[in-house]
């Protein structure tokens, strides 16, 4: 039980600093990677409490946040493939 809590201990501290990555990154895609870890640690921190906690319930839990959180990911990284590779307005009227 003790190395559970140690366990626990140490991902809540790489949360934190996945999150520090997340708010003091330079591009996009740092900050979506800094939640994307978050976001994995997260589903492994409610697999470990349900486990200490003696619900094995917490372990569905933990797995379908996973998949939320890789769909999201997933769109989000669309969503900026697609916004990225538009040309801007005014690119366009200077090329005219």
């Amino acid at each position: 039980m003790l190395a559970l809590a140690a366990t626990s201990v140490a991902i809540l501290s790489v949360m934190a600093l996945a999150l520090a990555r997340a708010l003091k990154a330079d591009t996009v895609y740092d900050r979506i990677l800094g939640v994307n870890m978050v976001g994995t640690k997260t589903a492994l921190f409610i697999a470990i409490m349900g486990f200490l906690n003696g619900r094995p319930d917490f372990l569905d839990i933990a797995i379908v946040y996973a998949l939320i959180n890789f769909i999201g990911m997933i769109a989000v990284l669309r969503f900026f493939e697609y916004t990225a590779s538009e040309p801007d307005e005014d690119t366009q009227e200077k090329s005219k």
